[in-house]
């Protein structure tokens, strides 16, 4: 029976996921704000068992081009590589990224490691004009922005 709940409730998120990417490649606002960003977050990697590193791919209204979930971790730990999230964003021609993360042990609050990959992401990036918004971190009882604690 509890196999059966968590099936059910595996399909829920998948359907709500499937939802929102479908609207953000049809209108380009369903993320538009930080609260719906964050939700989608949660939901998509919040709680997965494996740190997961996301980076949301958008054109230069900020709108969502793609979202890819790029390197995938350890419980507490996921090795990032800049060169391959510029690779994407280049290809996916974006003007702007969110990164994104999960913390499986459900503390939000950015490690030393969070902070340095964001710096080496913003100024790779950068040297292409590719802006990073913001870097979430997220787990299934919160989330921490970049930008709203002012590291961005």
């Amino acid at each position: 029976m509890e196999n059966l709940q968590y099936a059910s409730k595996e399909a829920v998120i998948e359907a709500a996921i499937g939802f929102l990417e479908e609207r953000s490649r049809h209108y380009g606002e369903a993320l538009s704000s930080p609260t719906a960003t964050r939700r989608y977050l949660r939901l998509r990697i919040g709680e997965r068992e494996r740190e997961v590193f996301t980076v949301l791919f958008l054109n230069s209204q900020h709108e969502v081009i793609t979202v890819e979930e790029l390197f995938q971790g350890t419980i507490d730990g996921a090795a990032v590589y800049p060169r391959e999230v510029v690779k994407s964003a280049l290809k996916h021609n974006a003007a702007a990224v969110i990164l994104a993360h999960n913390h499986p042990s459900g503390v939000v609050e950015p490690s030393a490691a969070d902070r340095r990959i964001t710096e080496r992401l913003q100024q790779s990036l950068g040297l292409l004009d590719i802006r990073v918004l913001d870097h979430v971190i997220v787990s299934t009882t919160g989330y921490c922005s970049f930008a709203e604690q002012g590291l961005i």
